[in-house]
């Protein structure tokens, strides 16, 4: 995992990505500090993430498969404290080609 900083959140991101993936490439980077004073933003950040996951678990599922699959492994943060999440989930052969 990258990006500098672990905040409670973002840790328990992470946590789950890699019990339920096994992710060759996990980065999950807070974006919060992009949207200050934006409505659903807290002032201690990790309202708004960017998950870029890349795992043998995606072969053979659509992108929105994909999507699902890590929304559900992420549901009590969606529900909770995160408000906006981008992803980008790749199987390692895709990741390979670019």
């Amino acid at each position: 995992m990258t990006d500098e900083g672990q905040g409670v959140v973002k840790t328990k991101i992470a946590r789950k990505l890699t019990d339920g993936l096994a992710p060759a490439i996990l980065n999950v980077i807070d974006e919060s500090h992009h949207h200050a004073g934006h409505k659903h933003n807290h002032p201690d950040g990790e309202t708004h993430f960017k998950v870029e996951v890349v795992s043998d678990a995606f072969e053979g599922k659509s992108r929105v498969e994909r999507h699902r699959l890590i929304n559900t492994l992420l549901a009590d943060e969606l529900a909770e404290r995160v408000h906006a999440l981008a992803i980008t989930a790749k199987t390692p052969k895709e990741a390979a080609t670019g």
